[in-house]
């Protein structure tokens, strides 16, 4: 089924600045089926401040979901935005994510039943993070590599994403050793066969649950489909603090665990036992 209606989930925490300039970006999207779920890990009065004035004259309808700031939460949001969504496709992304302006176009035009789709990202430094402004998104400047270079550092990678034209991408995403993991900056999936699995597992932290969502996507007989060269957004820079050697530990056992044994469900989702 080609051109389903989307739900895209926009994960945050306390970064308005870098979600300011997403917002922007879906403002303008060539594809306009679509619905905008904030997923809010606890930010401040900033944060909603910001989505209330966005929500205001924006194209399309924009939810603001939040919980206390409890410490890293960002998969239990997450879950509780995946039930509040109300078309039947769902694009994950992050708050310091700009979309091209064709992004979600590619997602719902790669849409297939018994698959999910891994998308591609720029990374930028934090100059050029700070420099792209609200003009330079809304005419797709900041996706230009000429003018990328001109002003900052761009890898060979970054490069090459967005320097392909439409056939080479498409070459470029069949021949990538990458795998099609699911990644939550750019993935994207039919809701139900995300409640089919429960969503993401509330026990990870940082470092690894996005993958390990694919892995039982894939365990339940979706399959991963590359379009990391097609679909592409700009990662703005930003601090890690929340990564820990101790998360990473546990996200790795679980996973582990996720392949070891195939396992489809997770008892800590969406669903889960008092």
């Amino acid at each position: 089924m080609a051109n389903p209606s989307i739900t895209l989930i926009v994960a945050t925490y306390n970064k308005p600045d870098w979600l300011e300039k997403v917002l922007y970006g879906y403002s303008c999207q060539t594809y306009k089926n679509f619905e905008v779920i904030i997923a809010d890990d606890g930010s401040t009065e900033a944060t909603k401040n910001l989505i209330d004035r966005f929500k205001e004259e924006y194209p399309v309808s924009i939810t603001h979901l939040w919980h206390l700031d409890e410490g890293y939460r960002r998969q239990t949001i997450l879950n509780k935005a995946i039930v509040k969504a109300n078309n039947e496709y769902v694009v994950f992304t992050d708050g310091d994510c700009i979309p091209k302006s064709d992004f979600l176009e590619r997602h719902a035009r790669y849409a297939e039943k018994g698959k999910f789709l891994s998308g591609g990202y720029c990374k930028l430094d934090m100059n050029l993070s700070l420099l792209i402004s609200q003009d330079n998104i809304i005419s797709g400047k900041c996706f230009d590599v000429n003018w990328l270079q001109s002003k900052g550092h761009l890898g060979s990678s970054q490069k090459r994403k967005l320097a392909s034209g439409e056939l080479k991408s498409k070459i470029l995403d069949f021949i990538t050793p990458s795998n099609a993991s699911f990644n939550n900056c750019n993935s994207s999936a039919w809701k139900e066969d995300l409640i089919a699995i429960n969503g993401y597992d509330e026990r990870m932290r940082y470092g690894g649950p996005d993958r390990e969502l694919g892995e039982r996507l894939e365990n339940y007989g979706i399959k991963g489909k590359q379009i990391r060269h097609r679909a592409l957004c700009l990662h703005l820079d930003h601090e890690r603090g929340y990564k820990t050697k101790e998360s990473l530990k546990n996200n790795l056992a679980i996973r582990a665990k996720t392949k070891k044994d195939k396992l489809v469900w997770t008892d800590f989702g969406i669903v889960q036992k008092n």
